[in-house]
C-alpha cells in the first residue's frame, strides 16, 4: 500500500521593501528656510540688545563686546564668526560653510537693518530676554534642521553631537554659560541672572527639539 504523498505547501513569494531614505529638502526650502530662521534669529536679538541683555555663543559674545567697546554688533558677529569658518570647512565641508557663511552675512544683514523699522517705547527687561532667547532658539533650530548654523559656538556644538552623540544644545548650554558668566563685567548681576535664564529656554529649545538621529532630513 502506498503511502500517501505528503501535500507541501506552495512556496511564497516575499516582496523586499526597498529602503528609502528620508526626503531631503529641496534647495528652494533650504534658502527660504535659512530666511525665515536669520529673520527670526535677528528679531530675537534686537530684543535682547533692547533689554541691554546678553545671551550665549557667538552672538552673545559679539553683543558683549559691543556693550563694552561701543562697536556696531553686525560688524562684531561677522568679525568673532570669521575664525570658525575654518573649522566648519574642516570638519562639516564645503556645503555647510557656504550655508553657514551666508547665515552669519544675513543676520549680521537683518540686525543692522532692524533698529530702523522697529523701535520700543517701553520694553520690560525679563520679557525681551525670554522672548528674544525664544525666538533665537526657534531660528537656531530652523537653521540646524536645514544644514546650517550661526557659526562658533553652533558649528562646535554641532560637531560633538555628531562624534559623541551629545546634544547640541547641552554642549551650546555650558558654553553659554562661560559668556553669560563673563558679561558680569559689563552688566548688573541682575540682567545677568535673567540672562541666564533666558539662554538656559534657548537652549531647552534646542536640546528638545534636535535630538541625535530624529530629524534626519537633509
Amino acid at each position: 500500500m502506498n503511502s500517501p504523498s505528503a501535500v507541501l505547501p506552495e512556496p511564497t513569494t516575499t516582496h523586499a521593501t526597498p529602503l528609502v531614505g528620508p526626503p531631503r529638502h529641496t534647495i528652494v526650502e533650504d534658502m527660504l528656510a535659512i530666511l525665515t530662521g536669520t529673520i527670526t534669529t535677528s528679531l530675537g536679538l534686537f530684543l535682547l540688545k533692547s533689554a541691554g541683555a546678553v545671551t550665549g555663543g557667538t552672538a552673545g559674545l559679539s553683543l558683549l563686546i559691543s556693550y563694552a567697546a561701543a562697536l556696531p554688533f553686525p560688524v562684531l558677529f561677522l568679525l568673532v564668526n570669521a575664525p570658525f569658518f575654518a573649522l566648519a570647512l574642516w570638519k562639516k565641508g564645503v556645503a555647510f560653510t557656504v550655508r553657514t557663511i551666508i547665515t552669519v552675512g544675513l543676520v549680521s544683514l537683518f540686525s543692522s537693518i532692524i533698529p530702523s523699522l522697529v523701535s520700543f517705547e517701553h520694553l520690560d527687561a525679563v520679557y525681551g530676554i525670554l522672548v528674544g532667547n525664544l525666538l533665537a532658539g526657534v531660528g537656531m533650530l530652523i537653521l540646524f534642521r536645514h544644514g546650517s548654523s550661526l557659526g562658533g559656538f553652533n558649528v562646535l556644538a554641532l560637531l560633538m553631537q555628531e562624534k559623541f552623540g551629545w546634544r547640541a544644545g547641552y554642549v551650546q548650554m555650558g558654553l553659554d554659560v562661560a559668556v553669560v558668566i563673563a558679561a558680569l563685567a559689563v552688566v548688573s548681576p541682575t540682567i545677568v541672572l535673567i540672562s541666564a535664564l533666558g539662554a538656559a529656554v534657548l537652549n531647552v529649545v534646542l536640546a528638545l527639539n534636535h535630538r541625535p538621529g530624529r530629524y534626519v532630513a537633509g
